[in-house]
């Protein structure tokens, strides 16, 4: 499924996206909200601030705790070793090591709990059942993300407790006698929270959190404009059956032991690519002047095509644009000039480091890390 659908359907907030004077786009086959005020408003209003996010179009699914083994033989990550409350980033993959999606997994107390992407949910859960695993998929319950460096001290308020939580961790909490399952993350690069909540509660959460002076709605420009200057990838843009944890810089996602087992799909290929180096590697981009370069855009090396950019934009908090590319290995090194076309010019760029601005996660006592 592609990312924009002709028949979309209404998210549970649907219209209070609408009286909060959200342009509603279609989206993973929902309607979402592209923008309320302004894309660069939002964007660093989250970044200072705190931004709330409807992400209900995410899927969230639930598998038995025996589940784990069986899992570990769709995805790299160590599910076995993972201990209760704690998230783990990971990735489902095909038979040659290509990325069927990107996800979140947590161990609760009975289940084990999965955020993926909502243009490919469907396509996840059959997959799953496919390998034999009872997947239950949660449908009445919606997903909210509040980020920025003051969503801690206005959902605090309301849910007391949270700000105990670190990076990557979760737990289950109460709100007027509904059972939130709240996590510290988010995908903005800023401090925050992802909300699960009942959808009889979605809007009355809403409201509440929108109510704290902290707070504004936010849409998907901006959320992607966040994502971008974050270095995060974005499934089907940046991540697709093409890639390999290895050539799109997430490594990271293949536990240590998992190197050592293997038994994940296509570890022949990825470990030879650990071991010997990718033929195209992820990497940022700085763009001279003030022209964006959008996915799609060639890079170059002289007359030598070398990459493809896969996101790209104007970034509000740096002040220039910038995007990701896969580019020839031999050209990836940071500091390598490139040259992007776009609209018929050639654009000076820039092999630069990722993250473009520094992530701001609360990883232990203390403050950010």
């Amino acid at each position: 499924m592609s990312d924009f659908d002709s028949s979309p359907q209404p998210l549970v907030l649907d219209a209070l996206h609408r009286e909060l004077g959200g342009r509603m786009v279609p989206f993973a086959g929902y309607a979402m909200p592209i923008q309320y005020e302004g894309i660069i408003a939002e964007h660093l209003w989250t970044r200072e601030s705190a931004g709330l996010f409807d992400v209900s179009h995410m899927g969230q699914v639930l598998l038995p705790l025996a589940a784990d083994t069986a899992l570990e033989t769709l995805l790299p990550g160590d599910i076995k070793g993972l201990g209760e409350g704690v998230l783990r980033y990971s990735l489902l993959l095909d038979a040659k090591g290509g990325i069927l999606d990107d996800l979140m997994v947590t161990r609760r107390s009975g289940d084990l709990y999965l955020v993926v992407n909502g243009a490919v949910k469907a396509a996840d859960i059959a997959h799953m059942r496919a390998a034999g695993l009872s997947v239950d998929e949660r449908t009445d319950w919606a997903l909210l993300a509040l980020q920025g460096p003051k969503a801690v001290d206005a959902l605090e308020r309301l849910v007391p407790g949270v700000s105990a939580l670190r990076f990557m961790r979760a737990a289950g909490f109460d709100w007027q006698g509904h059972a939130l399952w709240v996590s510290r993350s988010g995908y903005t690069g800023e401090d925050g929270f992802e909300i699960s909540v009942p959808n009889a509660a979605a809007e009355a959460l809403a409201r509440a959190l929108l109510a704290q002076s902290e707070v504004r709605p936010i849409g998907l420009g901006a959320r992607d404009s966040l994502r971008l200057e974050a270095g995060l990838p974005l499934y089907g843009h940046d991540l697709d059956p093409g890639t390999t944890p290895v050539t799109a810089g997430l490594a990271f996602a293949i536990s240590k032991r998992r190197k050592t087992e293997l038994g994940f799909p296509g570890a022949d290929i990825v470990m030879a690519q650990l071991l010997n180096g990718p033929p195209v590697k992820r990497v940022g981009l700085a763009v001279e002047g003030k022209l964006p370069a959008r996915e799609g855009a060639e890079v170059f090396v002289g007359s030598i095509k070398v990459g493809t950019v896969t996101s790209g934009g104007f970034a509000p908090s740096l002040g220039l644009p910038i995007a990701m590319a896969y580019v020839d290995a031999a050209h990836a090194a940071d500091g390598t000039p490139l040259e992007i076309e776009v609209r018929g010019k050639r654009l000076a760029a820039t092999v630069v480091p990722m993250p473009f601005k520094p992530k701001n996660y609360v990883r232990a006592e203390g403050g950010p890390a």
